[in-house]
């Protein structure tokens, strides 16, 4: 059975096809920064191709376009995307047995939607089948819309109206994936103390709220179920119909 037509990939592109009408303007506000910051149409879509993490590639953009030195922009790259590192140790556990064939291709892929998507998924079906065909099916057609989106920027971005306000689209996109990841209280003290916290710190330079944010959001939902009295089981009698 071709990939693509698994039902565990099928789950995946049907799970993520919401979301993605939503990358197609924030990509091409990403193609269009790329541009304006001197790059060639050519390098622009490399860089979209290479980085493939929206927020890093526009900071990258805006910090090209101020002559910003090549080891700064690096950096502040490395750091916004620094997030992924805490994606791949919590979904790694359900790739377990694969091989870097698999592996690589996958962390490449890696996106704040395809993991929050597979993560979820995981959480409620721990047993699910083809784990990583799933993430697959969220991750694929990501890339195809992210650097598709890309290259219209790109190439036709200029012909955009600025009064068209493509960048609303970004938070949008990113509160459709919060919603359905908050299931307990733990995750409810996460999100909000993460929102509070990252519109409060926005003014912080080199994006360094979005990290406060989410180390904030992290320790409130560790708080929270640090503080939850332990789920309790009931103990098992020896008693044939279960009574004393």
């Amino acid at each position: 059975m071709a990939l693509t037509a698994h039902p565990a990939f099928s789950a995946g592109a049907k799970a993520v096809a919401p979301l993605l009408p939503g990358m197609i303007p924030f990509g091409m506000i990403a193609g269009i920064a790329a541009i304006d910051a001197g790059l060639s149409p050519s390098a622009a879509l490399a860089m979209s191709v290479v980085i493939f993490a929206g927020s890093a590639q526009l900071v990258a953009a805006q910090l090209m376009s101020v002559d910003t030195l090549s080891l700064v922009v690096i950096l502040t790259a490395l750091v916004i995307n620094l997030r992924f590192t805490m994606y791949s140790a919590s979904i790694a556990p359900h790739f377990q047995g694969l091989n870097w064939r698999w592996r690589w291709p996958m962390a490449y892929l890696l996106t704040d939607q395809a993991y929050a998507l597979s993560i979820t998924r995981y959480t409620l079906d721990p047993q699910a089948p083809a784990k990583h065909l799933y993430y697959l099916g969220t991750a694929l057609p990501m890339w195809l819309t992210w650097v598709g989106a890309c290259a219209a920027g790109i190439f036709l971005g200029a012909g955009v109206p600025a009064s068209w306000s493509l960048d609303f689209t970004i938070p949008l996109s990113f509160l459709v994936l919060l919603i359905p990841s908050i299931i307990d209280r733990a995750t409810l003290a996460a999100a909000v103390t993460g929102g509070i916290v990252a519109v409060a710190a926005a003014g912080l330079p080199y994006n360094l709220g979005l990290f406060l944010a989410a180390a904030s959001g992290i320790g409130a939902g560790l708080l929270v179920e640090a503080l939850q009295p332990p789920k309790t089981v009931p103990m098992l009698t020896n008693s044939p119909t279960g009574e004393d």
